[in-house]
């Protein structure tokens, strides 16, 4: 069974998403932020395994979400404070940030 989100909401520091098999996840704005699966953060490998670009560890303590959009039937796209917005959360990724604990 695929799950998908039923309903998103940003809470204060948090996302919240309510997932069609009933259960709900919340996921801390810094931690989507720190596990953004962009190119911009992540880097981007050539077929010899080379890492080009990416950011380093970087401090997200005060980062939180402004707006979020739903990608097609398996993705969300979330608007950071900061200004990122290139990360496509898939909703497996997203279920996985939400079982860590806080």
């Amino acid at each position: 069974m695929m799950f998908t989100p039923d309903n998103v909401q940003i809470i204060g520091t948090e996302i919240a998403i309510r997932w069609n098999n009933g259960e709900e996840s919340y996921i801390p704005c810094t931690r989507l932020r720190a596990a953004s699966p962009s190119a911009e953060v992540r880097g981007e490998y050539d077929i010899f395994s080379q890492r080009y670009g990416g950011e380093t560890m970087q401090n997200f303590s005060d980062v939180t979400v402004c707006f979020w959009e739903k990608v097609g039937n398996y993705a969300l796209r979330f608007d950071f404070s900061d200004g990122h917005r290139t990360g496509l959360y898939s909703y497996d990724m997203l279920r996985e940030l939400g079982q860590l604990s806080p």
